[in-house]
């Protein structure tokens, strides 16, 4: 009996002992006193630590792209030019005999590597991009005013026929009127000048499509587009250096129209209108015209950025260039056969009334008849 209840009060005592909370340890207690301190163990320190670097380095891994914070100034890689166009080039696209230098990658518009004397690497590109495009757009006028003066103006505002220049010579009203143009430039050039077109709604843009580049914008923006003709090829980066590519093209084209007609004038003292088939009717001019649009038909140019450059065939140039060769082929077949007919019927007809002989004699029989009037021969 006893030993019967000492068995199962040991029984008993020994499940109260396992449903009951377990002792705590020194190190429990130890960092219960270190919480209530506010001193973390070194552990959980750690641990604090590595939470901000994981919230870090999650945001850096969900595609947010690099340069710009979240924020107002946020610009997306696929909504900006990217630099390094050209990387994978070692030589220049415009002379590819020549390295291309390296500031030239692409980036901007009209950039085809062309600097033989490696100014790029030497002076400030800005400044160089914003000297050039005020060139190019002075020249798009002057190739344009240069001939209708001399077509158009008075003979008292010309230099023997020639448009006034500093090579032409000036007489005093068009000095003035130089000078006056000249000073207003030179005001204009101040006021624009030293980057200050960051700030203007069209800057804004320009300085978003150029943040992967630098923080200047484009050289040459005035903030002036009347008639927002500046969207025209898309309203995106794209678009928009796509019509500075054009702009610079066309004024590197006049800038050297221009120092054309000033050498012209000054070496031959002949106007540029003169004897010239672009200012005067001529069948010439239409004529190299319907030449250059047949050839463009059939053959183009390759790319300027593979060397060598190469002329070759449009996708559909050999068929059109064969098909010509073969109406050309069948039509002197058909004038062959032609030709032969009438050979033909002309020496039967021959035969009949001897038609070459008197056609022989024609000219001798109309000499004796006009001898036969004058009686002096």
């Amino acid at each position: 009996m006893k030993f019967s209840t000492v068995f199962l009060t040991a029984m008993a005592t020994h499940q109260a002992t396992a449903f009951s909370p377990a002792p705590i340890n020194s190190a429990t207690k130890s960092l219960t006193l270190s919480a209530a301190t506010l001193e973390a163990a070194p552990a959980a320190a750690d641990n604090a630590a590595d939470v901000p670097a994981a919230k870090e380095f999650a945001t850096m891994d969900m595609g947010v792209e690099k340069d710009f914070a979240v924020g107002d100034g946020f610009v997306k890689d696929s909504e900006r030019i990217q630099p390094g166009r050209y990387n994978d080039k070692a030589n220049s696209i415009a002379i590819p005999f020549l390295p291309r230098p390296t500031p030239l990658d692409g980036s901007h518009a009209g950039d085809y590597g062309f600097d033989p004397l490696g100014f790029s690497e030497t002076f400030d590109l800005y400044t160089m991009q914003e000297a050039e495009i005020r060139h190019a757009r002075l020249a798009m006028l002057a190739v344009v005013g240069w001939p209708m003066s001399e077509l158009l103006a008075p003979d008292w505002m010309l230099q023997n026929g020639c448009a006034p220049s500093v090579l032409n010579g000036v007489n005093p009203l068009s000095f003035l009127a130089i000078a006056g143009f000249l000073g207003a430039a030179g005001f204009f050039e101040f006021k624009t000048s030293l980057r200050s077109n960051v700030g203007t709604p069209m800057g804004k843009i320009h300085e978003k499509d150029m943040s992967a580049i630098w923080e200047f914008g484009v050289a040459g923006d005035y903030n002036w587009d009347p008639l927002n003709l500046y969207s025209a090829a898309g309203n995106d980066f794209k678009g928009r250096k796509g019509l500075r590519d054009v702009e610079i093209s066309h004024g590197r084209m006049a800038m050297l129209g221009i120092t054309y007609f000033a050498a012209w004038e000054a070496l031959t003292g002949n106007p540029i209108v003169e004897n010239s088939m672009f200012f005067h009717p001529n069948a010439l001019l239409p004529a190299l015209v319907a030449g250059y649009a047949a050839w463009s038909q059939v053959y183009e140019i390759g790319p300027l950025n593979e060397y060598p450059i190469q002329v070759k065939y449009t996708n559909e140039g050999e068929m059109k260039l064969k098909r010509f060769q073969n109406g050309i082929a069948d039509t002197i077949e058909q004038n062959a056969e032609t030709t032969e007919k009438i050979q033909e019927t002309f020496n039967k007809l021959d035969s009949q009334f001897g038609i070459m002989e008197k056609v022989t004699a024609l000219p001798g029989q109309i000499n004796e008849k006009v001898r036969s009037t004058y009686k002096y021969w």
